[in-house]
């Protein structure tokens, strides 16, 4: 089931649905990418049609963040709850491993891919990524035939947006892979070099805050926050 929430067609699932899902699809070899907007990525989305669409276009559309969550309960189409790119990613990992599905690491600045492999082979040792390579490529072909000669299934699409989606439509069939997703920072949370917040501010919805505090210069984008809550209380006084 979807929700269209200010334009974009949220899954209406829980964290285990949507690890259900993605299980499914692998199992069936059924290839699709999977995008996970949050309210800073939903902005731009009302404003960007072109984005919007691409959006629209992954087999799963996951709500990341906090704000995308409350804009639903605001427009009375209620999401089951937040289900963050980082965590679907971290669950997805498990899955993987025990079923032996081959992981490709794509994104991050040099030598974070490596420290972020490094990280998940200690938690888990049976977990095969077959190859990495850093978001500073200019050869974009090179990089898509490396991907499939890795014999991948799992792609982490990790350039930030629209960048990410861009990539993942334009080569959806070309990689070889069965599931690519877009997660932005993702490997940077995954080798450490980005601590997330702790458990009690995610548990309160403050991760934005966290992140904040610890990077001023994020307070810029995190205008879209409030903008896009704006955007849903005044679509629902439309109404």
């Amino acid at each position: 089931m979807k929700l269209d929430i200010l334009g974009l067609s949220f899954d209406h699932v829980t964290m285990e649905e949507a690890i259900s899902i993605a299980r499914e699809k692998l199992q069936k070899r059924e290839v699709f990418y999977c995008a996970t907007p949050n309210a800073e990525i939903g902005y731009k989305a009302i404003k960007d049609e072109t984005f919007r669409n691409l959006l629209n276009g992954a087999g799963l559309l996951l709500p990341d963040g906090a704000g995308v969550v409350m804009a639903s309960k605001i427009l009375g189409t209620p999401l089951k709850e937040k289900v963050a790119g980082v965590d679907f990613a971290t669950n997805l990992l498990s899955v993987m491993a025990e079923e032996g599905y081959k992981l490709y690491l794509l994104g991050g600045k040099p030598g974070v891919a490596e420290l972020a492999a490094e990280k998940m082979l200690q938690k888990h040792p049976n977990l095969t990524i077959c190859g990495m390579a850093d978001g500073y490529f200019q050869d974009e072909t090179a990089v898509v035939e490396n991907i499939k000669e890795s014999g991948a299934d799992v792609l982490f699409v990790c350039l930030g947006a629209p960048k990410q989606e861009l990539f993942m439509e334009k080569h959806l069939h070309h990689t070889g892979a069965t599931m690519l997703i877009g997660l932005g920072g993702t490997l940077d949370a995954f080798a450490g070099t980005v601590k997330r917040a702790p458990k009690w501010m995610i548990r309160c919805n403050l991760e934005w805050f966290y992140r904040l505090l610890k990077e001023p210069k994020r307070l810029g984008r995190m205008m879209c926050l409030p903008k896009y809550i704006l955007a849903a209380l005044a679509k629902k006084i439309r109404r």
